[in-house]
């Protein structure tokens, strides 16, 4: 998607690489995968070293911004997953942005 049709790509908030890979070839189940990429969201130390191509630092900054933002605006969360794919971290963001978990 064009950069024109966003306001911000924060990439920080996707799952690993190795994660998402895992969740591809149905090595774990859609379950596994929600409580690793909600755990690596929580993680303390920065999860660079799993992602060579996008760093994946500043998560719980990140969700208490938008977190706060969606109390005051509509936020809305994207991915390349089909807008009625049921199975994406996307469905996790919002749980996680309209909780109290963070």
């Amino acid at each position: 998607m064009s950069a024109d049709r966003y306001d911000v790509w924060m990439a920080n908030l996707g799952p690993s690489e190795a994660l998402l890979k895992r969740w591809q070839s149905s090595a774990i189940t859609w379950g596994q995968y929600v409580r690793l990429y909600r755990a690596q969201l929580f993680e303390d130390p920065p999860l660079d070293q799993e992602n060579p191509l996008i760093k994946n630092h500043g998560q719980k900054f990140t969700l208490r911004l938008l977190k706060n933002l969606a109390s005051r605006q509509t936020v809305t969360l994207m991915c390349h997953c089909r807008e009625d794919e049921p199975h994406c971290h996307r469905h996790v963001l919002q749980k996680l942005i309209l909780s109290n978990a963070i």
